[in-house]
């Protein structure tokens, strides 16, 4: 690592979309970037001056021990000024037809292996009154329907960070929180064909019950995917993130995000219900009627 830096930031779930484009704008900001990453081919892709790929499953604790050894001292990776937990998997599916051991994947992605990472890391950021930013999602404010399992994770993601930044405070680390939108990434083509799966094994019950609904959630997906944040301009915000000398608690990303999110502040539940139907509503299969 070169002595010019600014110091070390760690990026999780840096393989692709927001969480590798957050890795090339902090290097270009003049940071060395641990960019988490699953497999060696991502890493290869990802290999640039400033960002260096580390093998990373947040749900592994050899790996994260591994990535904490680099902070034994500072002479190893240098000063740890920030954490990016990004990481996620997502399957949208009604909660009568998600198998329990997909709950208890995405809460062990996006909840637990965050929370591991950041415990390892936590005296290295300490001693460098660095912080910690954890990439939440509009899902984290409001769950949509199908939306349960992944926003359940957000959810208490949020309610986690919003603990810790009070617990750090005094201690000079500060935890800040960012909800992004759609974003022009390829994890929306994941996630409906994670999502087809699911339906496909539900029962036919199951299937007249959802699969209309099911159909319509992959289809607003899909169209407003192309109109997302690009991923590079949510790269800048959590760049913002990372180094604002005094930052926000929490920042959006899109202007859906924003819109969604104060609109869950002030409408009460069954007006922002009657909202989310109307906007899904185009996008149910024409021979349905809702």
């Amino acid at each position: 690592m070169s002595s010019q830096t600014r110091g070390c930031v760690v990026v999780t779930g840096a393989s692709t979309g927001i969480g590798a484009a957050s890795a090339r704008e902090l290097a270009r900001q003049g940071f060395h970037v641990l960019a988490g990453v699953r497999r060696d081919r991502d890493a290869d892709a990802l290999r640039a001056p400033g960002v260096e790929p580390i093998i990373l499953d947040i749900t592994q604790p050899d790996h994260i021990a591994r990535l904490a050894s680099r902070f034994d001292d500072d002479s190893k990776s240098g000063a740890l000024r920030a954490l990016v937990n990004n990481a996620a998997i997502q399957i949208n599916a009604p909660v009568e037809t998600l198998p329990l051991s997909e709950w208890r994947r995405q809460f062990e992605v996006n909840l637990f292996g965050h929370i591991a990472v950041t415990q390892a890391l936590l005296p290295a950021l300490l001693r460098h009154s660095g912080r910690v930013v954890n990439i939440s999602s509009v899902g984290g404010k409001v769950a949509m329907a199908t939306y349960g399992p992944y926003a359940g994770t957000k959810f208490a993601l949020e309610a986690v960070s919003d603990s810790l930044r009070r617990e750090l405070a005094p201690l000079g680390v500060r935890v800040v929180v960012v909800e992004p939108g759609a974003v022009r990434t390829e994890m929306a083509d994941r996630v409906i064909a994670a999502t087809n799966r699911v339906a496909a094994a539900m029962s036919p019950e199951q299937s007249d019950r959802y699969g209309s609904l099911i159909q319509a959630i992959n289809a607003q997906s899909a169209a407003h995917t192309p109109g997302g944040t690009p991923a590079a301009d949510a790269a800048r915000v959590i760049a913002k993130a990372v180094t604002a000398g005094k930052p926000r608690t929490r920042y959006t990303i899109g202007r859906d995000a924003g819109v969604i999110t104060r609109l869950s502040r002030v409408l009460p539940d069954r007006m922002l219900d009657r909202i989310l139907v109307d906007s899904l509503r185009p996008h149910y299969p024409k021979t349905t009627t809702t």
